[in-house]
């Protein structure tokens, strides 16, 4: 049986599954769940104003860079940026497209959503396996007031490559010396504890059907289907609730000009209303264009959603890029992206 993967092909305004063997839309994309609501939304608007489609597969983004490393999609999306030396052994650049927040997600009875509080390191040492019950001294002291229940914890995790997983562990490995130490931060991890599933859409499926689990997703993601969040500290000791004010707090102090490939981390940022899970998703690109026309196109996509889909952004409480941060971009565009000739194809 062919693999089925999560994606949408825009066609007449339409975002469906389908097989990897589907046909082809205009431009193909994989990578990133993160990014998956907004670029479904984006596309769509796309194909409505220009006629042109986007098919994007939402495989992960350990998946998307091995496909845009064998040219097999015009471009891939990771949440974890590559390092320079990785781009140029591969002949990529990068450039980051939308900002937005992770979140824990439970399936707990009689805790609303937000109401829980935790802290990276209670959640480090439940994913270490060191804290089993909901009702554990570490969580009932971040949560006075609040009945917990004897549940055992049952730990859900990202079984594929996957950005939303090196963000969340890249902020656990910051707050907790032992998660660093035992699991580490990346894309794909040697768990310890607790079951897998793909994308943020088995992490949420398992997390929906277990009593008593705990899973981490894009937040767009755990609004769209319901889930119930809690809340965070963060770097400051203030406890948050996520949204994009807050993941907008976390990205105030991003230094784009000074990271090669404008690899920044958004983890644990310092301030009072930074979001301590927050991301940027990158786009890969070969510098060498082997199809100019499509690659084109992509850029002309991504130009048209950085001037047309901020509201789009917002209302799914992902973050836009800034104007400057987009100049940026751009300008990396014309220096980078060239065909097979050496003329630049923006």
């Amino acid at each position: 049986m062919k693999q089925i993967v999560k994606s949408f092909v825009v066609g007449a305004s339409t975002v469906v599954a389908f097989s990897s063997t589907a046909m082809a839309a205009d431009m193909t994309g994989a990578g990133a769940t993160f990014p998956y609501p907004i670029y479904a939304k984006w596309a769509e608007s796309y194909k409505a104003a220009t006629g042109n489609g986007l098919n994007y597969q939402s495989v992960g983004s350990g998946a998307g860079i091995k496909q845009i490393k064998a040219k097999t999609v015009d471009f891939g999306a990771s949440d974890m940026p590559l390092k320079a030396e990785d781009l140029d052994a591969e002949g990529l650049m990068q450039f980051p497209a939308i900002m937005g927040g992770v979140v824990t997600v439970v399936n707990l009875d009689g805790v609303a959503p937000g109401q829980l509080k935790m802290t990276g390191q209670v959640v480090a040492d439940i994913y270490l396996g060191k804290v089993t019950k909901w009702n554990a001294p570490e969580i009932a002291a971040l949560n006075a007031g609040v009945k917990l229940p004897a549940t055992d914890i049952t730990v859900v995790y990202r079984a594929d490559g996957s950005g939303t997983s090196f963000l969340f562990t890249d902020w656990l490995s910051k707050v907790h010396p032992e998660f660093k130490a035992k699991i580490g931060a990346g894309t794909a991890l040697k768990w310890v504890v607790g079951v897998g599933g793909k994308g943020n859409e088995g992490v949420a499926a398992n997390v929906q059907r277990i009593k008593g689990a705990i899973g981490y997703v894009e937040w767009a993601y755990a609004k769209k289907n319901k889930m119930s969040h809690t809340q965070l500290k963060n770097k400051d000791g203030h406890f948050l609730q996520p949204d994009d004010d807050n993941f907008k707090a976390a990205a105030a102090s991003a230094e784009w000009t000074k990271t090669p490939g404008f690899g920044v981390v958004l983890t644990d940022q310092a301030g009072k209303n930074s979001w301590p899970v927050t991301g940027v998703s990158f786009i890969l690109m070969h510098k060498t264009q082997p199809d100019a026309a499509k690659g084109k196109e992509v850029l002309k996509f991504f130009d048209w959603a950085f001037k047309n889909g901020g509201s789009a952004a917002t209302d799914l409480d992902y973050v836009p890029l800034p104007a400057s941060v987009v100049k940026l971009v751009q300008e990396s565009w014309k220096a980078n992206l060239k065909d097979s000739s050496g003329k630049a194809i923006y």
